[in-house]
């Protein structure tokens, strides 16, 4: 049985989505995010004006008249979202969870998606493989997937993203643009991600709140890690502290965009305290630009 706040969180985000999606990007999204390429479709006679190199050759001799292959570009797309809801997810300093907006985030763009007709699937791990959902059509299938993602609780547990990477192309056979959605704390997944990245179109988006990118002043105060449980006790007033915490913060963070640079693998910034649609046109402009 459902909880009645569950379903009307999930009510609230398909209409958020749906206006979202109808507004401000579905256009985009299909111009932006391909298909597998050409696919075959008939064969007819030669006309002069053909392209020659489209002769099909085995045709031809067997009917003694010219005849070229057909094809059409295929435009259905396969998109999965791999979800890492490990528990440092479970913190937000302001409207909401790390991994609430990444179900939000995931949301959005499985309701482009089958708007547009795609197959969508859905990976939820942490150091383990918590949920696989195989790819499927259809808005229903997409509610389904958001629930999933807004219902799942689980007891402490850390990230293994080369796992889920590892799990995703075992099971994807077929191309597909994969949404690699984290926090990405855990650093050892470089070879993992670039061996996958050379198979499927990998996006990671980078999930964050504002206080792990500067601390606040707020004096003595006790951090725990969500995924090991130390607890440390800190001085936020100390603005030396302060500023050690924000360079290590966004050294962290530009070590982390600049490896996914290295090997191809596009990034989106998301925040918990501001809106992501921003972020997520201004991907859409680039990727744009780029093809």
């Amino acid at each position: 049985m459902i909880p009645e706040d569950l379903i009307k969180k999930i009510r609230q985000i398909q209409i958020y989505t749906s206006r979202t999606v109808d507004a401000s990007f579905a256009g985009q999204y299909e111009s932006v995010f391909k298909g597998r390429g050409m696919q075959f479709d008939e064969v007819r006679e030669y006309t002069p004006g053909d392209d020659v190199r489209t002769i099909d050759w085995n045709v031809t001799a067997r009917t003694g008249r010219p005849y070229i292959k057909r094809f059409v570009e295929e435009r259905e797309m396969t998109v999965m979202f791999a979800v890492d809801l490990s528990a440092s997810g479970e913190f937000g300093t302001v409207n909401k969870t790390k991994n609430e907006l990444a179900a939000e985030f995931c949301a959005v763009l499985a309701f482009a998606a089958a708007k547009n007709n795609d197959k969508v699937g859905l990976l939820i791990f942490t150091d383990r493989i918590e949920l696989y959902i195989p790819p499927k059509k259809g808005s229903r299938h997409v509610l389904r997937l958001i629930r999933e993602l807004l219902y799942f609780k689980m007891p402490r547990r850390k990230t293994d993203i080369p796992l889920a990477t590892d799990y995703i192309a075992k099971v994807m056979r077929k191309k597909a643009t994969v949404f690699l959605v984290s926090d990405f704390i855990e650093t050892d997944f470089k070879k993992p991600l670039s061996l996958l990245n050379n198979r499927h179109d990998v996006i990671a988006v980078l999930v964050r709140d504002r206080v792990e990118v500067a601390m606040p002043g707020v004096g003595l105060l006790e951090l725990a890690d969500a995924e090991t449980g130390e607890i440390i006790l800190v001085d936020t007033s100390s603005r030396r502290f302060r500023n050690q915490y924000g360079e290590r913060s966004a050294g962290r963070f530009g070590e982390l965009k600049n490896m996914l640079k290295s090997i191809n693998v596009d990034s989106i910034s998301i925040s918990t305290d501001r809106a992501y649609i921003h972020d997520l046109i201004e991907f859409f402009h680039m990727r744009h630009r780029r093809y």
